[in-house]
């Protein structure tokens, strides 16, 4: 089958490698329709390695994905041949104490697709746990089902906040996580959110959405912004979701007594925090990593019609065409969201 391999870094090809024919009791076998470039891939393509995780050998990329599913194993009940479906693409070992707790994405043991040295999903053929493939409505198109993967991160997030209907919300980011964590803020019950970024490009786009309001950091007062949407109170929930340290530093500032903070955002080196600043207001402070028995939901809100992701889908190319597709990716265009690339 073709495939878009990784053959190192800085270097990818496009070629034939052997497809996989081997169908377990509990797998199912889908052909894939569409796949997301997500930044990881493209921080594995120039740099070879995120923390710990080396590409060491000749990787697929892509993990966020849908298809149709082309075989199903003998223990499968819930999917047929023929179906829609998007894929989850993280596989723990079923028999870690993270999994047996239900916190299955901490796993450490987790085959996660295009994290070395795991092949990813940019491909025509992959073969997946039954139990972790979800099926897709008929109105709901491959490129959304393959966004589900990135919005079960902003789903993630939103559900460790515990919003309350009608809260006010603070992203700090509009990358696409940051949007994604607004708009699983707006559905999970908050009355409004305010984003910040310094790109007015990716402003632009999250501005687009009822409900979303987007902040400069550069030219308005974000303090003063959200005192006027709080009534001075500050944000109920935040979300740091672009991992710089300035803005973890400070992240106490323009939130509420007794809010919650989740960090979604990976800093690339310790950062320094005021511990007392968070004390005096008693806020909660909380982690994701991924997520765990999102998709379902992610899934359910999509096909509602209520959390619209297709105006962030920025540039879609013919998997012919990955090669381009990687390099629009890497000139970092700033008002791309995320890039897609179809199979057929």
């Amino acid at each position: 089958m073709k495939a878009l391999v990784l053959e190192q870094v800085n270097q990818l090809a496009l070629k034939q490698v052997a497809a996989p024919t081997e169908v377990g009791a509990n797998d199912v076998q889908i052909k894939i329709q569409a796949v997301g470039i997500c930044g990881s891939d493209v921080h594995y393509l120039t740099h070879g390695r995120i923390g710990h995780f080396v590409v060491e050998q000749p990787m697929i990329l892509g993990h966020e994905a849908a298809g149709i599913v082309t075989a199903v194993g003998s223990n499968v009940q819930h999917l047929s041949v023929g179906d829609r479906v998007c894929m989850e693409p993280g596989i723990p070992n079923p028999s870690s104490p993270e999994v047996m707790e239900g916190i299955y994405n901490l796993d450490p043991a987790v085959q996660f697709w295009a994290t070395p040295p795991y092949d990813g999903c940019c491909c025509e053929y992959v073969v997946h746990p039954a139990a972790f493939t979800f099926k897709i409505p008929a109105h709901m198109s491959y490129a959304e089902g393959a966004m589900v993967e990135p919005l079960a991160i902003g789903m993630q997030a939103a559900a460790k906040a515990n919003i309350k209907p009608g809260d006010i919300g603070l992203v700090y980011g509009a990358g696409t996580i940051g949007v994604m964590c607004a708009l699983a803020a707006l559905a999970g019950g908050c009355a409004e959110v305010i984003v910040v970024d310094v790109v007015d490009e990716k402003l632009a786009t999250v501005n687009a959405y009822a409900g979303i309001t987007a902040v400069n950091s550069l030219r308005e007062d974000v303090a003063a912004i959200v005192a006027e949407k709080t009534g001075g109170r500050g944000a109920n929930v935040v979300f740091e979701c672009c991992g710089v340290e300035a803005v973890i530093t400070n992240i106490c500032a323009n939130a509420a007594a007794n809010s919650t903070v989740v960090l979604v955002g990976m800093p690339v080196a310790p950062v320094k925090f005021d511990i007392v600043a968070a004390q005096v207001k008693e806020i909660t402070f909380k982690t994701i990593f991924r997520y765990a028995n999102m998709y379902p939901k992610t899934i359910n809100l999509i096909a509602s019609g209520k959390l619209d992701v297709k105006p962030l889908i920025s540039q879609t190319f013919k998997f012919d065409d990955a090669l381009a597709a990687y390099d629009r990716a890497l000139e970092a265009n700033p008002s791309d969201v995320k890039i897609m690339i179809e199979m057929e």
